[in-house]
């Protein structure tokens, strides 16, 4: 019988100067070989943290749960949880992309602010299907599960395995034996793709994502990436009709919103850009923050400095500790 999952949203608590939390944060990155009071006596370096938690599974061990932060501009890293759940980045402190994987299926994605020097703990709680009538109304549905298949659990956690430690050659040859045993795994044709993708593979990657989509036509992590494909290749108009499509199956989704608006910019299309990034905002205030600083620019470039200083005053308001702060309020300063 399938089954779906629920996530729920915990925490996203900035942290700073709090002894209490200081500990937390000592306890929990300590798993990972990481000390930040030790390194960071003040949060000078910023960390990402949390924990895990898995509701209504049985045999708890035997699920795999990998975590993948994507800073900006950086390469992925990605930790597999072990049995506490913990989790722990040291960061460059320029925000990025969290995503958390259950048995090789995409359960979440999360954009991650800019932490400046700051501390931010992100807890979820992954919630079997059959608990959903006990959980609050914050609880994100997860709409894709393909039942696992007694014959690719080992290779899955071997693929979690070689990501986990940047093998990205020896995660592809994996999942080519896992489509190998299981044609119709869409999930794991998917993950194919992104891996071929990363390695610039274009052809495999494509070759991969259309297989995908032939097995689950609206699976949206897979449209996601052949748009970021079609951006990669300068297509900007083909990868535009992409995420308007995902919109379609993925109406609520701030980080497709803020996609389609990066590829209207790049095609010259600013308003319809402006807007589309607006639309991320107002659906995600905190994940997309920084996208106020995405049309702080524009708003420079055409010299309409009263918007950009109400872009810059928005973000500020979210964002109280940001690194260059001060740079903003001269700005601000200057053109009231």
């Amino acid at each position: 019988m399938r089954k779906s999952f629920k996530i729920l949203k915990l925490f996203f608590v900035p942290i700073l100067f709090v002894w209490v939390i200081n500990g937390q944060v000592n306890d929990i990155c300590a798993e990972s070989g990481n000390t930040p009071s030790f390194d960071s006596p003040f949060a000078h370096i910023p960390y990402l943290y949390g924990k895990i938690s898995l509701l209504g599974f049985t045999n708890l061990k035997n699920q795999n749960i990998t975590i993948i932060y994507t800073e900006s501009q950086q390469i992925p890293n990605k930790l597999r949880v072990n049995d506490s759940g913990h989790y722990c980045f040291k960061t460059r402190g320029n925000g990025g992309n969290l995503s958390i994987e259950l048995n090789g299926i995409e359960v979440l994605t999360k954009t991650i602010p800019s932490l400046g020097s700051a501390q931010l703990r992100e807890d979820f709680e992954i919630a079997n299907e059959n608990l959903q009538n006990s959980l609050s109304p914050g609880v994100i549905s997860t709409k894709f599960h393909y039942p696992p298949n007694p014959k690719t659990i080992e290779l899955y956690k071997k693929t979690a395995n070689a990501e986990a430690k940047n093998e990205p050659e020896k995660a592809i040859v994996l999942l080519k034996e896992i489509v190998t045993l299981d044609s119709v795994d869409f999930i794991a044709w998917a993950k194919l793709g992104t891996l071929y993708f990363n390695q610039d593979s274009l052809k495999e990657a494509y070759s991969a994502f259309r297989k995908c989509l032939e097995l689950r036509i609206d699976y949206t992590p897979a449209w996601i990436n052949v748009g970021k494909m079609r951006i990669y290749q300068k297509q900007f108009p083909a990868a535009i009709e992409i995420f308007k499509h995902a919109l379609t199956l993925e109406p609520k989704s701030a980080r497709i919103y803020q996609l389609l608006g990066e590829a209207y910019l790049q095609n010259k299309q600013g308003s319809l850009g402006a807007e589309s990034l607006n639309k991320a905002i107002e659906l995600d205030p905190i994940g997309m923050a920084e996208l106020h600083l995405q049309l702080a620019h524009l708003y420079q470039l055409a010299k309409a400095n009263n918007l950009a200083t109400k872009e810059y005053k928005l973000f500020l308001a979210k964002m109280p500790d940001y690194k260059d702060k001060k740079k903003l309020e001269e700005f601000i300063k200057k053109n009231p």
